[in-house]
């Protein structure tokens, strides 16, 4: 929680972090592992948070603030919704790869292998 700070300054704060999510947006509709759709609403949203021109302009009270504070946060969850779905997706396919039992077995004679290290240790430690 900010305490110690004005409402004028954690809105501030607050307009400062939707640019920076604004930028990171625009940065993943340039990256072409990015899905097409979250890519073309990513630009989209960064479009439209780092453009001077608002929907309602910022002069009007309250309802000025409010299309920043809505529709900006909003198009930046469904640009991360639609990039994890994607990524989601990649790990559901990558979970269902055959498992290595050479692997498993390495690992295991490792475990083995430091445990008895451990138990020999103690065994010849002067104070057991």
């Amino acid at each position: 929680m900010m305490t110690g700070k004005s409402l004028s300054e954690r809105i501030g704060d607050l307009g400062h972090r939707l640019a920076i999510e604004a930028h990171a947006a625009w940065l993943a509709a340039r990256d072409p592992r990015v899905p097409w759709l979250a890519r073309v609403l990513a630009i989209a949203v960064a479009a439209y948070a780092l453009s001077p021109i608002d929907l309602i302009p910022d002069f009007i009270p309250v309802l000025g603030w409010l299309d920043d504070l809505i529709i900006v946060p909003l198009g930046l969850l469904a640009v991360r919704r639609l990039i994890w779905a994607e990524l989601h997706a990649a790990a559901e396919t990558a979970s269902e790869r055959p498992s290595s039992r050479t692997g498993m077995a390495f690992i295991l004679l490792l475990w083995a292998g430091l445990l008895y290290i451990v138990y020999w240790s103690v065994r010849t430690s002067p104070w057991h």
